[in-house]
Order: C-alpha cells, then sequence, then structure tokens
C-alpha cells in the first residue's frame, strides 16, 4: 500500500530573526518555531491565530516569499528550500499568494489589463493576441467583464480589487494558493461572494489552499483541516468538523467558544481568555500558553508540550492530554468538559 505524497509538506520549519536595536539587541524573535504539518493536494488547511502568532510569516515562507532560517519545506516530495533560480522560476508558476490588503499590492499606474497580462509576459507565455484572450477569459471566470481591463485599482471597489488579485495569482495557472487574510478588509456581505468565488475556483481549477486567517468561522466555512497556531507553534490540528466540535487545547477551545452559535442547542460557555499574547522574543519558559490558562500546572512551566495525535488524525500540544500530568480522573474531567 503507498501513501500519497502531500502537495505541501513542512518539516520542523523555522524563522528567527535576532534584533538589532538597543536594548534588546541580540534577542532573538522566533517568529516561526519548529512547526511541522502536511497539505494534501485539492484540500484546503485553514491557518488560524491571533495576530502576532506567526501565520502570515509562515505563509510567506511556504510560498518561497521568505527564506526559512532552518527546517525542510517540500513541494510533491522534492526539498525546495534554497531552490536554484531556474528551479525557483518554475515554483513562482506553481504556487502564488493572494495578499490581504489588495490595493496597496496593486500597481496603481497599470490598469487591469496590464496587471493580469503581466505574469505572463514575465514568464515569456503566449503572443499578445493570446495574452489578452486569456486577460478576457479571466476576467469573466471571476465575474468582472471585460470593460475592467481599462480601469484603475482605485477605480474599483475593495471586493472588485481582491478579485483581480486573486485573478492575477490565477495567470499562471498555479496549483498552490496561499490566501493571507483575504476577506478580513471586506465588508461582511462581500466576504460571503469572495469566499463563494474562491470555493468555485478551486473546484473548477483544482487547487490547493493554505487559508489564513484570525477568523475562525470563516476558516470553519472554508477548510477541510484546520490548524491552531499560537506563539509560532501549532497546538492544533485536525478535520475542520472534528476541531470545531470537540477542541481539546484551552485556547482552541477559547476561540470556539467566541462563534455565535446557530441554534441555542450549539451554545458554549463563552472563555475570555485573560492577560495579552506574550512577547515573541520573551516567550515564557515551558508552555507557552501558560500564561492564560485556567488550566495551568507545574509541568506546564518546566515542560514544552509536543504535539501528538489523541485522536486518529486529531493532535494537540497540551499536558491536560498526557496521562502523566494528572490523575486519571482528573483527566476524565477535563476531557468530558472538553467534549
Amino acid at each position: 500500500m503507498t501513501t500519497e505524497i502531500p502537495l505541501i509538506e513542512l518539516r520542523e520549519l523555522e524563522k528567527y530573526y535576532t534584533k538589532r536595536v538597543w536594548p534588546q539587541k541580540g534577542q532573538v524573535l522566533r517568529a516561526v518555531d519548529g512547526v511541522s504539518v502536511s497539505i494534501r493536494k485539492g484540500e484546503t488547511l485553514g491557518l488560524v491565530g491571533e495576530s502576532g502568532c506567526g501565520k502570515s510569516t509562515l505563509g510567506q515562507i511556504t510560498a518561497r516569499l521568505l527564506e526559512p532560517t532552518g527546517g525542510g519545506l517540500f513541494y510533491k516530495g522534492e526539498d525546495i528550500a534554497g531552490s536554484g533560480s531556474r528551479n525557483q522560476q518554475d515554483l513562482r508558476r506553481r504556487i502564488q499568494y493572494v495578499f490581504q490588503d489588495p490595493f496597496t499590492s496593486l500597481n496603481p499606474r497599470f490598469k487591469i489589463g496590464r496587471l493580469l497580462e503581466e505574469p505572463l509576459k514575465l514568464n515569456r507565455l503566449g503572443k499578445a493576441a493570446e495574452r489578452w484572450s486569456k486577460v478576457s477569459d479571466m476576467l469573466e471566470s471571476i465575474g468582472l467583464d471585460e470593460s475592467y481591463r481599462n480601469r484603475y485599482a482605485h477605480e474599483l471597489s475593495g471586493g472588485q480589487r481582491q478579485r483581480i488579485g486573486i485573478a492575477r495569482a490565477l495567470m499562471l495557472n498555479p496549483e498552490f494558493l496561499v490566501l493571507d487574510e483575504p476577506v478580513s478588509a471586506l465588508d461582511v456581505s462581500v466576504q460571503a461572494q469572495v469566499l463563494n468565488l474562491l470555493k468555485d475556483l478551486q473546484q473548477e481549477l483544482s487547487l490547493t489552499y493554505l487559508f489564513i486567517s484570525h477568523d475562525l468561522n470563516v476558516v470553519h466555512y472554508m477548510s477541510d483541516r484546520v490548524a491552531v497556531m499560537y506563539l509560532g507553534k501549532i497546538v492544533e490540528i485536525g478535520e475542520m468538523e472534528e476541531v470545531y466540535a470537540h477542541p481539546l487545547h484551552p485556547y482552541t477551545q477559547a476561540l470556539v467558544s467566541s462563534i455565535p452559535a446557530e441554534r441555542a442547542a450549539q451554545k458554549r460557555e463563552r472563555i475570555v481568555l485573560q492577560g495579552d499574547l506574550p512577547d515573541p522574543s520573551a516567550i515564557p519558559s515551558g508552555c507557552a500558553f501558560r500564561t492564560r490558562c485556567m488550566h495551568a500546572h507545574d509541568r506546564c512551566f518546566s515542560e514544552t508540550p509536543t504535539l501528538a495525535d489523541v485522536r486518529e488524525g486529531h493532535a494537540v500540544s497540551c499536558h491536560l492530554w498526557s496521562e502523566e500530568s494528572y490523575s486519571v480522573n482528573e483527566i476524565k474531567e477535563v476531557r468530558t468538559a472538553s467534549l
């Protein structure tokens, strides 16, 4: 029996920054700290967490916009961290990035037609007539008519600009898209339109997504699986419905409890986290979440938990799920409360 190779795989990926300004000169900021995760072809992996937890940094490394400090980044089983220039150009076509703010990511001096044609010109793909034909086809596929090719980005609404950002990322027929907070700057009604567009395009073009957001409700709608990130580490990962229904990590439980319930039977007790996210350059010893966790105990102060399977396909990084931490009765009480 053969195991399918993931389209994208991260192995102990790290991204560290060293502060060079006094008074914190020499202090290391661990933006991404030993992340291991795989993304199967055709699926959407949601990546959720608070601002400053390292989500965007991880996305930029995955799209080869940033170089990792350590660890491995694999595309179809091939290590692409530090790839040569020839291989890098091919990877640029296959892996694309959609930015959070479409206005600042679109050149204001170019008309929309040129913005969409530019990737084809840079990669010397097709003659002028073929490129313009593809621009028209792409505009149609994102729900805009051909007249938009003669407009500038500032003449469009936020939702239209984000559609253009998505279209530009698709011009080279990629397999994998990193979507970095693609709807956070849009009105709620426009968010739904863009999310539905992304789902339709995924089906039509057989795309694979890494969907980054701080909004677990949006991630729940878009994703097949979800990874929860806290201070540079993945603290929980599993199938979306499983994590949504049975969150195991106290941080995930707090995130899920903040989602408005559609029915009275779905209501959970609201968990309000105390304190702010710690400074990533001064991460607490042991479990990084212990300063905000109501279940913190002695082991949390001295030992860093590791990500381990609790159920098949559902892993969590928390001492609550280790038999060594509590008595059997105490573990049962904590686990029952989370379910």
